[in-house]
């Protein structure tokens, strides 16, 4: 059986090696390494510019919090018997994939129709490694809080995005697959 420092080492690399392969395939996708405006910034705060999934992180990212925090919860129900660097692994191979399928063409029209996203042209390369990296924060965290507290965190979290940017993962998800048309009015508000 492997030491601790094995496996963490083992994980680092196999982490790694998820990120380059989730960026050259964004790559092969026509997803640009950074924003076409030329500047990089680590946070561009306002969801309504031309900056927004542009950078490194923004508002949005907090909803890549919470992929880790959703994550957490359910490897730990169907995969509570791997070593958690090993759960924190999966979960950020599975977001990867989540950020591949959310710059695909169609993910992108789906949300300029049906979301506040109207002139969304897909995340950079940057913005969705800052993305994979902070759902694996958000991983890590729900791990540290539990169960409990990190639901309380969840909605919280939930809550302080409708407040600031009128938006939230659940209503991102909600006007993806169902969109209302009220809710989009409120969001543009």
């Amino acid at each position: 059986m492997p030491d601790e420092s094995t496996r963490k080492s083992a994980a680092a690399i196999a982490i790694a090696a998820i990120i380059a392969a989730s960026a050259i395939v964004l790559r092969s996708q026509g997803r640009l390494w950074t924003c076409a405006c030329g500047q990089v910034y680590v946070w561009a705060g306002d969801v309504w510019s031309a900056h927004n999934s542009q950078h490194f992180l923004d508002p949005y990212s907090f909803t890549h919090v919470l992929h880790g925090f959703l994550l957490f919860w359910f490897l730990s129900l169907v995969a509570g018997r791997l070593w958690p660097i090993w759960q924190l692994t999966l979960a950020i191979f599975l977001e990867a994939i989540w950020e591949v399928v959310e710059n695909a063409q169609f993910i992108i029209e789906r949300y300029r129709e049906a979301t506040i996203s109207i002139g969304y042209a897909g995340d950079t390369i940057l913005n969705s490694t800052g993305d994979i990296l902070v759902c694996g924060l958000g991983f890590w965290l729900a791990r540290r809080l539990g169960w409990r507290l990190s639901i309380v965190v969840f909605f919280l979290t939930e809550l302080v995005l409708l407040v600031w940017i009128r938006d939230s993962l659940i209503l991102n998800v909600i006007m993806l697959l169902y969109p209302v048309e009220s809710i989009k009015t409120w969001q543009l508000g």
